[in-house]
């Protein structure tokens, strides 16, 4: 029987009850203590697997991006239509996934994007890495789109990944200034006009 080591369990069990803390507050507004206090951990056990605070936010961007970029080959590999519907997919999970007040803080990236790159280099690298992987991923999608035929030769594929991305990512931004989907609702129709795609 393999059994999971204790320490891979604790240091995972303070990243996820990390999370959904720092995504509602912030990453300066949140103390070790805050953190220990509500995963049940004493601060000597924290320094054991994570010898900073910044090491700490390293490992909460590194788990975000891995868990993000699963979800993100799952929407865009799904059986079932064309390249096209995939990747209408994964900007259709991101308006279904941020237009509530009550879901916006899930994308941690978004929330921690503009805060965190001021404070530390390593963590500007790992959301500048993450962001890239995710555009490659739509880049790719969109060839195969065209591959398929239900996107036309919309020129450079990365460029248009990244620009899309931009979109979405600054509708997160107005959405959470606003506390209103209407951001959301307006790149999808951004989106879809840019990609020559009939309004749904």
């Amino acid at each position: 029987m393999n059994a999971t080591p204790v320490h891979t369990d604790v240091r995972q069990h303070i990243l996820e009850i990390a999370r959904p803390i720092l995504s509602g507050k912030g990453f300066s507004a949140v103390g070790l203590n805050e953190i220990l206090a509500a995963a049940g951990v004493p601060k000597g056990s924290f320094y054991h697997y994570f010898p900073s605070k910044e090491a700490f936010g390293e490992a909460l961007l590194e788990q975000y991006f891995t868990s993000s970029l699963a979800q993100i080959d799952t929407l865009l590999t799904q059986p079932g239509g064309t390249a096209a519907d995939r990747l209408m997919r994964y900007w259709q999970n991101w308006l279904n996934s941020q237009a509530s007040s009550e879901t916006q803080a899930q994308c941690l990236a978004v929330k921690l994007g503009a805060e965190v790159c001021d404070l530390s280099e390593p963590m500007r690298t790992i959301l500048q890495d993450g962001t890239m992987q995710i555009v490659r991923r739509l880049a790719r999608c969109m060839e195969e789109a065209r591959a398929d035929g239900s996107l036309p030769d919309l020129g450079d594929s990365q460029h248009m990944a990244m620009t899309l991305y931009q979109l979405w990512l600054g509708a997160s931004l107005l959405a959470k200034f606003t506390r209103d989907p209407r951001p959301f609702e307006e790149a999808m129709i951004t989106t879809r006009k840019l990609l020559n795609l009939p309004a749904s």
